[in-house]
């Protein structure tokens, strides 16, 4: 997700439990990584399957269903619907005009969902009535790892927006619940589908800026104006921003870079982290100057958290990768994405390389020509294949619908999925440590090892053609 606006409403009773459930993030943390961080990983249950390089059986046709159809939601069951081998089984939403609008864009593609509305638990119904292969989940970030571990449970795969869930125990319970049922879990980072990443990756596969030392990771997005657009994501959001201080949303920049590293796959893995957040004033100087406020409360919210972030992560091998996070400030786009080797480096936003012995200096960034000329030799297939098709679908430049192409693609041929269960939590788990982090004053904080040593035998992602 990207510009992270689906439109979901909460009810009184889900906000005074949203609100709980902020308060209880710390504490909830602290038991989780009293666990799981200082004593080891706790051990995997009897029964329990690693998730690595899962594949599960063969699909072909896979009955998917929907949780969340606001703006983010209705795009994702639109895209779907159009992939061959889907079958469109179901839509919930707590809303049933949003039901409604995205039942009549699948219907137009043939398909006859089940419709799921007005009830704050009608997901639930959902998955015991409609049996779905795959639930797709486009909610508020407090929902998200609770339906995760419902359609797992229920014998559905789950596909979650970012983040995977909101704390290091509820991240143990998705693992847990994906080992038990032999379901998967991934998280939908869409970047890794565009272009430019892909097309780092190969390259960083192909050997090209040799070994990797360094990465940087960031999602810049000037956001205070959705606390002015009614019912969408600031109307939640915002409460996060106000209650939370750290990293909230690391995984577009760090998803990319992790893939790079091979982090939490055979070669490295995610180590520690220290963290800290600047001051917090952007948010409350913006609604104390806004008349368009959709939440008057949000004039009198005490805004803890920092309106930048910046966090480094150390790995087993010793590399660092930099993380950043403002949607506060007032400053340009971002999604600075940087992977630097013993033989040159690789950027984007803007583009760029500098590679010894590849490009004409390696003091300077290619132009755009040189560096059109190098991404048409190390072009990743995949984008080669389906990068056109994307484009046309749309959603971010394409990379929505090749994320979800993607995801079918490897639950109709029984193959493992681009990202596992456990990278989801890795990358999600960077918000909650950042928090404690922050809280400690740069403390370092490790990584609970979700693989439980797993990942020193898990396959690299490789470039799929």
């Amino acid at each position: 997700m990207i510009n992270g606006d689906e439109k979901v409403t909460i009810s009184a009773a889900g906000r005074r439990s949203f609100l709980k459930t902020l308060g209880g993030v710390g504490a909830a943390f602290t038991a989780a990584t009293g666990i799981a961080g200082a004593q080891g990983s706790p051990a995997r249950p009897s029964g329990a399957k690693y998730m690595g390089d899962f594949a599960a059986p063969k699909l072909d046709k896979v009955k998917v269903a929907i949780i969340g159809v606001g703006a983010r939601g209705s795009g994702h069951i639109s895209q779907l619907a159009v992939i061959e081998g889907v079958e469109v089984v179901a839509i919930s939403d707590l809303r049933e005009d949003l039901v409604k609008r995205s039942e009549k864009k699948v219907v137009e593609k043939g398909h006859k969902p089940k419709l799921y509305s007005g009830d704050e638990n009608a997901w639930q119904k959902m998955l015991v009535e409609a049996k779905p292969d795959a639930v797709f989940i486009a909610t508020p970030w407090e929902l998200h790892g609770p339906m995760a571990v419902a359609a797992m449970k229920a014998g559905a795969h789950a596909f979650v927006e970012i983040p995977i869930a909101l704390t290091v125990e509820e991240m143990w319970e998705i693992v847990n619940t994906s080992e038990a049922t032999g379901r998967h879990c991934m998280l939908m980072e869409n970047v890794n589908y565009g272009r430019e990443e892909l097309l780092y990756l190969n390259m960083v596969r192909q050997g090209v800026i040799g070994e990797l030392l360094h990465g940087e990771a960031a999602y810049i997005h000037e956001l205070r104006g959705q606390m002015e657009n009614g019912d969408t994501t600031g109307s939640w959001r915002t409460y996060h921003y106000a209650k939370r201080n750290g990293n909230l949303y690391p995984c577009h920049g760090l998803g990319p870079v992790a893939q790079y590293m091979s982090l939490a796959r055979t070669e490295d893995n995610f180590r520690r982290l220290v963290s800290f957040s600047s001051p917090a004033k952007g948010r409350a100087l913006y609604a104390a100057q806004s008349k368009k406020l959709t939440k008057p409360e949000f004039k009198t919210l005490n805004y803890e958290g920092g309106d930048i972030n910046t966090s480094i992560i150390k790995t087993v091998l010793g590399r660092t990768v930099l993380v950043q996070w403002d949607e506060t400030s007032p400053r340009p786009y971002s999604r600075h994405n940087l992977i630097q080797g013993t033989k040159g480096t690789l950027k984007g936003f803007p583009n760029g390389m500098a590679i010894e012995g590849m490009t004409k200096s390696y003091h300077q960034w290619t132009s755009s020509e040189e560096f059109d000329a190098i991404a048409q030799k190390y072009e990743h297939p995949l984008y080669k294949r389906m990068g056109e098709l994307s484009a046309k679908m749309g959603g971010h430049g394409g990379m929505d619908f090749l994320m979800l192409y993607r995801i079918i693609e490897c639950l109709r041929k029984g193959e493992p999925l681009d990202q596992n269960v456990y990278e989801g939590c890795f990358w999600s788990s960077v918000a909650p440590l950042s928090e404690k982090s922050v809280k400690e004053d740069g403390m370092p904080q490790d990584f609970p090892d979700f693989t439980r040593g797993g990942w020193k035998t898990t396959k690299p992602l490789g470039v799929i053609a």
